[in-house]
């Protein structure tokens, strides 16, 4: 059994849910896909505990709990966890620690065994898989990448070695996707989607009930997608100018969530098609920092994610927008 019912984060959620918003038990097992004996027992750790009293009070953080409920209301998301800001230097960018570890405790507590688990690419889920481990036992899931995992540089961030990674961390298995991410053409990628096996992975596309994903920024310092090589400059210009705002799996979107100006580029990615992303039950964005806060928002805006991992830079600024 999964040990969830020590995590304060949790256990304040609960209370919350129940004392504050009125929820039901089962409602509030529905919403953060937990057993009903578990949301009772937290609630009466919220009792021993102190955390309910004449209201609600998070034992690890007022404010972010808060936090957490109003971005939540605010955007209609499924679930939003906000951790403080810890800087790691990266090269051309800085990612919190924090974001990797709350990550990985946030799919111990919810993932299911046998379930089929999409994953993109890049350094925010290079560094979720690199992070402090904390699960206890193993949660056999299919990791399959979303996008084509094959490259010209930087391995360790495509979606296979991603893939490979997180099946190694839950003890499950993983599916490969031998493709190039992005095609220079899309009659080739049209013909090439028509080989067997990749009508297969593309079947298994079918049976994803979570996916996992970095929220990707149009400036040239922090775009992964410009130091890998899969756009140019120029290109990476001229999508800023008709008003790109970020990408999810390779696929830009502009402030409202629309790909339409993107097309001819979005057409071009080896992967899940944006459309069946939209679809899939649990649609994880993982980004913090103020400089992502625009990216995010497009993001929401277009439905490509129902649950955010973000810090307090980004999460202040949302609330904000």
């Amino acid at each position: 059994m999964k040990k969830i019912i020590d995590d304060t984060r949790l256990i304040y959620k609960c209370c919350s849910l129940y004392y504050e918003d009125e929820m039901s038990q089962q409602g509030i097992c529905d919403y953060l896909g937990i057993s009903r004996p578990s949301v009772s027992r937290m609630l009466k750790l919220g009792k021993d505990q102190g955390i309910v009293k004449i209201e609600v009070v998070s034992p690890y953080n007022f404010t972010f709990g808060k936090l957490e409920r109003e971005l939540e209301k605010k955007f209609s998301l499924r679930e939003v966890i906000v951790v403080d800001s810890s800087p790691l230097e990266t090269g051309t960018e800085r990612i919190s620690s924090n974001l990797g570890e709350e990550t990985l405790n946030f799919l111990s507590r919810t993932l299911d065994e046998g379930e089929v688990v999409g994953v993109s690419m890049g350094m925010t889920l290079q560094n979720v898989i690199r992070a402090k481990s904390a699960i206890d036992e193993p949660i056999e899931c299919t990791f399959v990448p979303i996008v084509g995992g094959v490259g010209q540089s930087r391995v360790d961030i495509h979606s296979n070695y991603i893939a490979s990674e997180f099946s190694k961390l839950f003890h499950g298995e993983c599916v490969q996707f031998f493709s190039p991410a992005v095609f220079s053409n899309v009659t080739i990628l049209e013909g090439f989607l028509n080989e067997k096996a990749v009508r297969n992975i593309f079947n298994i596309y079918k049976s994803v009930t979570t996916v996992i994903m970095g929220i990707g920024i149009t400036q040239r310092g922090a775009s992964t997608l410009l130091e890998t090589g899969y756009i140019d400059e120029n290109e990476l210009d001229s999508f800023v100018k008709d008003g790109a705002v970020g990408d999810i799996s390779l696929q830009f979107f502009d402030k409202n969530g629309s790909t339409e100006k993107f097309r001819k580029f979005n057409q071009r990615v080896a992967g899940m098609p944006i459309e069946q992303l939209k679809k899939v039950p649990k649609r994880i964005g993982i980004a913090g920092g103020s400089h992502r806060a625009d990216a995010v928002l497009g993001a929401i805006h277009g439905g490509f994610v129902n649950i955010l991992i973000t810090d307090i830079d980004c999460a202040r600024l949302l609330i904000d927008a």
